[in-house]
């Protein structure tokens, strides 16, 4: 790079490998209508709190449409274009003002089908009002193919004449992990924050209005906030339901509490929080051992918390009288996305209080003990009461 003291020396760099074809998509897609209007030229101006809806096809390069592709496309629409100016942060440097378009109005999948697609979504109240072009980014697969395309003959600006009044912000359920979560969980210090939401109109990812980001605290610290916007997407063929999946990462050992604030596109907000309990994953915990029903006659789980997702965990349940004698031993393997393993789904978990030969035993309180060992041999235990009725 530097073989002759010269200011030119570096000529090129070359990043990744340079006999390698880049993996563009093998399709294109194409936009056809908005709002049954088909595509002609300069499209009629998308407004502020009006229902929308793109139709469109997927085809070859060449232009000839694809009847046997059937997938899912991801549509992203983007408000029109703003000005940034760098910060001259750099010696000697000089301040220079780009135009980019980055503030996402939507962004959902749905279902293509026979090649043709069709989604739906409310313009948010934030866009920028002053009238522009928009832009549709698309990417489509169908687990063997793919395809991409941008649109940008239409226009964003203004707010519609009428629209339905709506006073109420989204739903939201937030969770660690997976939704078996509870209040209160046990989890590593590596969770990953997953909510979902609905709202009559849809979610608010614009970032444009100050104080509309759909953001995320923890511990309560607004010195640092965790910005969602892109990390949302509205379900498959409904942009009223969506979900966020955000990796967490580096928590301190103890007791946290998460809180999550979304807007709808009418910019009425709601917010919700959970708390919970980090335990590091150098060491195995369990934490909320029980059983349910309890008391019970002929069926009972047993559920527990532990902090080593993703790993597969032996579980032993052994189920003693109150004098010591072992009645009953269950032995399973579990490995879980989120650190609640649920009975419903692993069988193992579930009791019909009867012993290890099959009789049914008598009523009364016995005692039980779970136990989780992981495969670096780390190993945890709690004993808990169960209460049999005849």
């Amino acid at each position: 790079n530097n073989t002759n003291n010269d200011a030119n020396s570096r000529k090129y760099l070359l990043i990744g490998d340079p006999s390698m074809q880049l993996a563009y998509p093998k399709h294109t897609v194409i936009t056809d209508s908005i709002n049954g209007s088909s595509i002609t030229g300069l499209s009629d101006t998308l407004k502020a709190l009006s229902q929308v809806t793109i139709s469109g096809r997927i085809t070859t390069k060449n232009g000839l449409n694809l009847t046997s592709f059937n997938g899912t496309i991801y549509p992203t629409v983007y408000d029109k274009s703003s000005n940034i100016t760098t910060l001259k942060n750099d010696g000697g440097s000089n301040y220079k003002t780009f135009s980019l378009q980055k503030n996402v109005l939507f962004k959902g999948k749905a279902s293509v089908t026979n090649g043709l697609f069709s989604f739906s979504f409310i313009m948010p109240k934030d866009i920028s009002y002053e009238n522009g072009n928009g832009r549709v980014s698309y990417y489509a697969e169908n687990g063997t193919e793919d395809a991409n395309g941008p649109y940008e003959d239409f226009i964003i600006g203004g707010t519609a004449n009428n629209f339905p009044e709506d006073n109420k912000g989204p739903e939201i359920s937030l969770y660690l992990n997976d939704s078996s979560f509870v209040f209160g969980g046990l989890t590593d210090e590596s969770p990953t924050l997953v909510a979902y939401l609905f709202d009559e109109h849809g979610i608010n990812t614009t970032g444009n209005g100050i104080g509309h980001d759909l953001v995320a605290l923890i511990d309560e610290k607004s010195e640092h906030p965790i910005i969602l916007n892109d990390d949302y997407e509205s379900n498959r063929d409904d942009y009223k339901r969506g979900s966020i999946s955000y990796p967490l990462s580096s928590l301190t050992e103890g007791r946290h509490e998460l809180s999550l604030k979304a807007w709808d596109v009418y910019n009425n907000s709601s917010k919700t929080f959970t708390e919970f309990i980090v335990s590091k994953s150098a060491t195995l915990a369990l934490s909320h051992v029980l059983n349910y029903p309890n008391p019970f006659t002929t069926y009972t789980e047993f559920w527990f918390e532990h902090n080593r997702p993703r790993e597969n965990l032996q579980v032993q349940i052994q189920i003693f009288t109150i004098s010591g004698k072992l009645i009953k031993s269950i032995q399973t393997y579990i490995n879980t996305i989120g650190y609640r393993p649920d009975p419903k789904q692993i069988t193992e978990l579930q009791w019909n209080g009867r012993d290890d030969f099959g009789d049914k035993i008598g009523r009364g309180v016995y005692v039980y003990k779970v136990a989780v060992k992981a495969e670096d041999g780390t190993s945890a235990e709690k004993f808990e009461k169960l209460v049999i009725l005849n």
